[in-house]
């Protein structure tokens, strides 16, 4: 699947190897960071008010600074209305607070239009699943986090881990799927109705992650 890449506002390690069908972004300061990694971005969205230096980018669209949507809301948009189905975000959660609920409601927002998108935070990364099921293979380690993104989300299944709930009703105003941890075991999380925004190592994600 081809993939878009988005880089935001916040300073991070970027290891990335597009291929020729996929599309990098560099949202507001977002694109220096890129070019900082060594990674040539093919579009710079954003205001570029926070931003120190020239932006040297073919395809360049710049919107006022007082507008609706943050920049990394643009990127995403874009990226979306180009036909991507995929999409990693950078440097978009773990500053600014503000900010980074905005992103975790966007996480939301389009995994619910069955967009596959996540939010890289250095060696971890947020997602969502929505009415679903997510496996892992028993090699994933560490911790993984869950929570009730809407006033409830019902029929949460977690097993093969250290805790385990069974068509549980998560609600949004309790943190019980908090730092629970892989124990060696399958494990799959699943949310018969609603959406959960899930925490874990980055390597779990990309490696030891299957959906249904």
């Amino acid at each position: 699947m081809k993939t878009c890449y988005i880089a935001c506002a916040l300073d991070c390690d970027i290891k990335i190897s597009p291929q020729e069908q996929d599309l990098v972004i560099g949202a507001d300061r977002g694109y220096f960071t890129l070019v900082e990694n060594g990674i040539k971005p093919n579009i710079a969205i954003g205001d570029f008010d926070s931003c120190e230096g020239e932006i040297d980018c073919k395809n360049t669209i710049v919107f006022p600074v007082k507008k609706d949507y943050t920049d990394s809301a643009l990127a995403i948009k874009y990226a979306c209305e180009h036909g991507y189905k995929k999409i990693v975000v950078f440097g978009g959660i773990g500053g600014e607070l503000d900010h980074t609920i905005a992103n975790m409601s966007l996480v939301a927002e389009y995994t619910e239009k069955e967009i596959d998108i996540s939010f890289v935070d250095g060696e971890n990364i947020l997602f969502a699943i929505h009415n679903s099921s997510i496996f892992f293979d028993k090699q994933a380690k560490g911790r993984i986090s869950v929570f009730s993104f809407g006033d409830k989300a019902t029929g949460v299944t977690e097993s093969g881990l250290l805790y385990t709930l069974d068509k549980f009703e998560l609600t949004n105003k309790v943190a019980l799927g908090v730092s629970n941890e892989f124990i060696g075991e399958s494990a799959q999380i699943t949310v018969a109705e609603g959406t959960l925004l899930i925490y874990t190592a980055r390597e779990n994600f990309e490696k030891y992650l299957t959906r249904k």
